[in-house]
């Protein structure tokens, strides 16, 4: 008897890093300053098919810390995962991409900026989490049409 096996399907096939770059434009300089500086966080995920049930979601990290019009040190992480979906409704597909993939890469993305950021000299960055839903739905939001306006 032959079985319909139509199961939904999520599974990691690769993770790496797709971009990774390090700038201390001030250097070395930059390392004899006592001002703590101001750092800031930009996070940007984009998903591809690259076959059939087969994704690429790369996870962009960017790390710039400043003192005054300074920069300190910018980190650029791309933590990229090729993920297997399958049998899964077209309605939940980009949900997955958008909000799980980067659930999956994020660890490696901050494990990442941290050893750059140490590596380069300065103490380690350690990102707080993200919450990729939240982010996933103010972008929705923000693509809504606004609703027609009456004219004057």
């Amino acid at each position: 008897m032959e079985q319909n096996n139509e199961q939904p399907v999520f599974g990691i096939e690769k993770l790496y890093i797709k971009d990774l770059s390090v700038e201390v434009p001030n250097a070395p300089e930059i390392f004899l300053e006592q001002e703590a500086p101001q750092v800031t966080v930009q996070l940007n995920s984009t998903g591809r098919g690259v076959g059939e049930g087969t994704f690429e979601v790369v996870l962009t990290v960017t790390v710039t810390a400043a003192i005054g019009e300074k920069t300190v040190f910018l980190v650029e992480v791309g933590q990229a995962g090729i993920f297997r979906i399958l049998n899964v409704p077209e309605e939940q597909l980009e949900p997955l991409v958008s909000i799980a993939c980067p659930n999956v890469l994020f660890p490696y993305a901050r494990e990442a900026v941290s050893d750059a950021v140490t590596r380069a000299g300065f103490q380690p960055i350690v990102l707080q989490p993200v919450n990729f839903e939240a982010m996933y739905m103010q972008r929705l939001q923000e693509q809504q049409p606004a609703p027609d306006t009456p004219l004057q």
